[in-house]
């Protein structure tokens, strides 16, 4: 994206892969919830994990850089350096599973298909192609619109190529369990919906001997196997049922070494360093509903999550408080804005909160005593200044006469810990709030309808933002059903500074105009920050191996291998 790439042309293979890892063996991973549905592009139904495996893009990641991408369909890219257009030459060995090659057609109907039928994002970061021109064999150019985006020429090669043969006969608006034809490095294999999805490894596939990559897809299966939620998922680990498992909850990785499984040394477990942002793990408020209009408000209920108390008397003390949107990065604001960020923010002054400018953004603490009691003090302060007071132990809006009622909702039952005792706090503040855990399919329907009042959500971000951003938390997005704009957030700034981001000329630019999106959405209040994991804490069984380099962005399961 910006600066030169890690390898010259003529590299062999990535760092962190090794290329003479044996193809062979099962690898089992375990999901919780279910499927119904084995296409990727569309917002209906759950579809199953495993698309990358099938599907492929024009080009491809090398995770040991901010954003880098190599040939894979695409064995050659032209930009001019505006970057208001560019040219994909296609690899003529490059072929579908059913052996026809990939053509420019196949290319200009992946477009022209999921720009208008794919999903939000898909639509959205597409539409802004404005020409499809054919310049010479092979070759095809997309020419963008006025806003020169500077990361659109990697934001089409990392576009998903369908064919065109396929998808004349197959409707990609419906729901399906009918294995799709890709071009990638597996094809489906046996489906019990639901259940389970196994993945079959294409032996004579077109791209082995790429460098992008060799030393990866080792596996002749990979199958994920579906667990009603995270406790038989864990259960079923113990037992030997799947083979990998990236833990996230302190206790069970406090009493790992107690299993039988690693006391007999059939599993194994690593503390893996990466160097990737860590996202933002968070209670989101849903800002469309009137209650959490007022920023004054939502800033008084995060005075009532006690991060100090769960950490310690629930987490064994494992996890660090989130305090930035790009936690764990040069991307994160820190102090008051220096130079550069204020250049950014000079002209938003009078639109943004005046704490942007004056204080730094620090997520309320307590002493892990569990009263909490001086936070809260503040918290009804702040709600007497927006216009609420307490009548018979209920907190009531002056204004509509209503009590302060809502409802968080959860997918995932190990989330109550961190609800309930969040909950207990602001019924000391006289609200009323309730837990719901639902399953997956329900979940994914209301939280793509955006019918929920709070979630406990993860924004996940790299260390080049761009363009997703907009899909976060841009205006438009907030409007559209299935995007990533949980919270609502609709701001003239934000979109501004968001353009910023995906037009800035270099790196230097990007982190100014990040680090200050970065103060404007917290001190918008629009959630309330949890924690993160400073390491990546995962449990295998010893008859896989990995490669000794772990890449910035943490492990990468495509490089592993099976010893038996």
């Amino acid at each position: 994206m910006h600066g030169a790439p890690k390898y010259e042309p003529g590299f062999t293979h990535l760092d962190y892969v090794n290329p003479n890892a044996p193809k062979r063996g099962l690898l089992r991973f375990g999901s919780t919830g279910s499927f119904d549905s084995v296409n990727p592009f569309i917002i209906k139904g759950s579809p199953a994990p495993g698309r990358h495996l099938v599907f492929e893009s024009l080009l491809k990641r090398n995770w040991d850089e901010a954003f880098s991408l190599y040939g894979l369909i695409a064995e050659s890219v032209q930009v001019p350096p505006d970057r208001s257009w560019v040219i994909f030459t296609l690899r003529p060995e490059a072929r579908f599973h059913d052996g026809s090659p990939i053509t420019v057609e196949d290319v200009i109907f992946s477009i022209e298909t999921l720009r208008e039928k794919g999903r939000p994002n898909h639509r959205q970061y597409y539409s802004k192609v404005v020409e499809i021109t054919r310049p010479g064999p092979r070759q095809i150019k997309f020419t963008f619109g006025p806003e020169r985006d500077r990361e659109l020429p990697l934001i089409m090669g990392l576009m998903p190529i369908i064919s065109k043969k396929y998808y004349a006969d197959t409707d990609i608006t419906k729901t399906t369990l009918e294995p799709p034809i890709g071009s990638g490095p597996y094809r489906i294999g046996h489906v019990d919906p639901g259940r389970s999805i196994s993945y079959t490894r294409v032996h004579d596939y077109w791209g082995n001997d790429l460098p992008i990559n060799r030393g990866q897809n080792n596996f002749d299966e990979i199958r994920y196997d579906f667990f009603r939620d995270a406790n038989v998922a864990y259960e079923a680990f113990n037992a030997g049922e799947y083979d990998i498992r990236r833990e996230s909850d302190p206790t069970r990785w406090a009493n790992m070494d107690e299993l039988p499984a690693i006391k007999s040394g059939r599993i194994t477990t690593a503390e893996l360093e990466n160097s990737r942002p860590a996202g933002m793990h968070a209670l989101a408020f849903n800002t469309r509903r009137p209650i959490f209009h007022d920023r004054k408000v939502r800033q008084a209920l995060a005075y009532s999550f006690d991060f100090e108390w769960t950490n310690k008397t629930l987490f064994h003390g494992a996890y660090k408080r989130t305090n930035s949107f790009f936690v764990n990065s040069e991307l994160a604001a820190t102090g008051l804005p220096a130079d550069e960020e204020l250049a950014v923010l000079e002209p938003y002054r009078s639109q943004i909160p005046k704490e942007v400018f004056t204080e730094i953004y620090t997520p309320p603490s307590t002493d892990g005593s569990g009263s909490a009691r001086r936070n809260l003090q503040v918290a009804r302060d702040l709600l007497v200044e927006a216009g609420w007071k307490i009548v018979d132990n209920s907190l009531i809006q002056e204004s509509t006469g209503k009590a302060m009622s809502f409802e968080i909702l959860l997918v995932r039952s190990g989330n109550e810990r961190v609800a309930l005792p969040f909950v207990r706090n602001l019924k000391r503040l006289g609200i009323t709030a309730r837990v719901r855990t639902v399953d997956s399919a329900q979940y994914q329907a209301r939280t793509e309808d955006y019918d929920f009042d709070m979630i406990v959500r993860t924004w996940r971000v790299t260390l080049s933002p761009g363009n997703e951003q907009t899909f976060y938390w841009g205006s438009e997005s907030a409007n559209t059903p299935g995007t990533r704009n949980l919270t609502g957030v609709k701001d003239p700034v934000i979109d501004s500074l968001i353009e910023k981001i995906v037009s800035a000329p270099d790196r230097k630019s990007l982190i100014a105009n990040t680090r200050a999106l970065d103060r404007v959405l917290l001190w918008g209040h629009y959630v309330i920050p949890l924690f993160n994991q400073p390491t990546d804490w995962v449990a295998y069984r010893t008859n896989l191996d990995r490669p000794d380099i772990t890449p910035i962005y943490g492990y990468v399961t495509e490089a592993w291998w099976s010893k038996e």
